[in-house]
C-alpha cells in the first residue's frame, strides 16, 4: 500500500512539475514573441509592399495576443503573459524606431502616450477575450463574437472613406483578406454549430452598430460632444 501511495504522489508531483514548466515556457515565449513581432514590424515599416504592411499592422500584434491568451493555463496567466507580450512589443517597436532615427510609433499606437496606453490595454483585452473563448458556454460565444467584432470593425473603419482611420489603399485586397480571416477565426474559436452562429451573429451586430455610430457621428446625427 505504501509503495502505491508513493508512486501516486510521485506521479502527481511530476504532473505538477510539468504544468509549472509549461507555464514558465509559455510566459517566456510570450515575451520573446512580443520582442520579435515588435522589432520586425517597426524595422520592416516602409520597406515592404504596402499591402503587406497593412496586413502586418496591426493584425500580427493582435494575432500574437490571441495566441498567447488562448494558450494560457489560466485567467491570471493569460493576463500576465499577454501583458508581457504586449509590453515587449511596444518596447521593441520603440527601440527599433529609435534605431531608425524615428519617433513614429504608428506600428503599435496612434500617439506617443495615450496611444501607447490604449494599445497596451487593447492587446491585453484581446488576450483575455481569447482565453475566455476556451469556455464552452455562452460566455465563450460572447468572447469569440467580441473578438470577431473588433477585427471586423477595424476592417470597416480602415476600408470606408471618411471613417476615423480610413486608408484608401486598404480596400479591396487587405480588407477582404482580413474580413474573411476574421470570420474564419470566429468559426474556429467555437466548437459547436450553435456557438458559431451565436458568435457570428454577435460579431455582425456589434460591427453594424460601430458602422452606424461612426456614420451618425460624422453626419452629425449623433453628438459626441461632452
Amino acid at each position: 500500500m505504501g509503495m502505491k501511495e508513493t508512486a501516486l504522489d510521485y506521479a502527481e508531483f511530476a504532473a505538477y512539475d510539468r504544468r509549472q514548466r509549461g507555464i514558465e515556457r509559455h510566459v517566456v515565449a510570450a515575451f520573446v514573441g512580443g520582442v520579435a513581432v515588435g522589432l520586425i514590424g517597426i524595422l520592416a515599416a516602409g520597406r515592404v509592399p504596402q499591402w503587406l504592411g497593412q496586413l502586418y499592422d496591426p493584425y500580427m500584434y493582435l494575432a500574437l495576443a490571441l495566441v498567447v491568451g488562448a494558450s494560457a493555463a489560466g485567467f491570471g496567466w493569460a493576463l500576465l503573459a499577454t501583458f508581457l507580450a504586449a509590453l515587449s512589443m511596444i518596447v521593441a517597436a520603440t527601440g527599433g524606431s529609435l534605431l531608425r532615427g524615428q519617433t513614429d510609433l504608428g506600428a503599435v499606437a496612434d500617439g506617443p502616450a495615450a496611444g501607447l496606453n490604449w494599445a497596451l490595454v487593447l492587446l491585453v483585452g484581446v488576450g483575455l477575450l481569447a482565453y475566455v473563448t476556451s469556455r464552452t458556454d455562452i460566455w465563450g460565444d460572447v468572447a469569440a463574437g467580441v473578438v470577431g467584432a473588433l477585427l471586423l470593425a477595424d476592417t470597416v473603419d480602415r476600408a470606408t472613406p471618411g471613417f476615423i482611420n480610413s486608408e484608401p489603399a486598404f480596400w479591396p485586397g487587405p480588407a477582404i483578406a482580413i474580413g474573411v480571416l476574421s470570420v474564419v477565426l470566429v468559426l474556429a474559436l467555437r466548437r459547436s454549430m450553435a456557438g458559431r452562429v451565436r458568435a457570428l451573429a454577435l460579431a455582425a451586430v456589434l460591427t453594424a452598430l460601430f458602422a452606424v455610430g461612426v456614420t451618425g457621428a460624422l453626419a452629425g446625427w449623433i453628438s459626441i460632444a461632452g
